[in-house]
């Protein structure tokens, strides 16, 4: 499912908006659908892999959340289809964790009794690395990793799907201050582990996320 950055399909079906592109498929363009996955793909991988350690895993989300997508899109009623791609890989990787007995969190102690973050790659600039940029995302997906499930949940929710709190809340069975907790609560975290590099990260949260104040509409 997952395409290259230069294939951008049909060239008018993406000059469409997502609620246009899903009426296009619906109709029998199969373009369409690739406008789509072109169009979100990076940024539901994004949300997945911060919720999903194995890489292996993390493919097959992605890939039964299209397969999801595609076979409800009929259903679909919303005007953030990103957001509606998120709701559906987070109930998946809900479905996952709940018949998976027991759920190992990244400060589970591995078999030698080191909790599973020590196991991850060093964040630390090293011989092997691209680009200052490479480190900084390395750095930053690590103490995203590190969060506590639901602070990681509200913060990733936020910054690839740009849901509402009120819709977060849904999700995970809370009230909406408790996800505006959570997410103050997360960015608190990643500003005490990042220090520096905060900046960088809570400018792209803010551009998703918007003012921590908002409890947001209903999607």
């Amino acid at each position: 499912m997952r395409r290259n950055a230069e294939d951008t399909g049909d060239g008018m079906a993406s000059t469409m908006d997502d609620r246009e592109c899903v009426g296009r498929y619906l109709a029998g363009d199969v373009s369409a659908m690739e406008v789509l996955v072109h169009r979100h793909e990076n940024a539901l991988f994004g949300f997945i892999r911060g919720l999903v350690q194995d890489a292996s895993e993390a493919d097959d989300v992605f890939q039964e959340t299209w397969t999801k997508a595609i076979r409800h899109l009929h259903k679909y009623r919303s005007d953030n289809f990103r957001g509606w791609l998120i709701r559906i890989a987070h109930n998946v990787f809900i479905d996952r964790l709940r018949r998976r007995k027991p759920f190992l969190s990244m400060d589970t102690a591995a078999p030698d009794n080191q909790p599973l973050m020590a196991s991850l790659p060093s964040p630390a600039p090293g011989p092997d690395s691209e680009t200052d940029s490479a480190e900084l995302g390395a750095r930053i997906a690590l103490a995203v990793a590190a969060l506590p499930r639901e602070q990681r949940e509200v913060f990733l929710m936020r910054a690839h799907g740009g849901l509402a709190f009120r819709e977060i809340a849904r999700l995970q069975s809370t009230s909406i201050n408790t996800a505006l907790s959570r997410m103050q609560y997360a960015l608190k975290k990643l500003r005490q582990e990042l220090k520096d590099d905060y900046t960088e990260l809570a400018g792209k949260a803010a551009s998703a996320a918007g003012s921590m104040e908002e409890s947001g509409d209903e999607l």
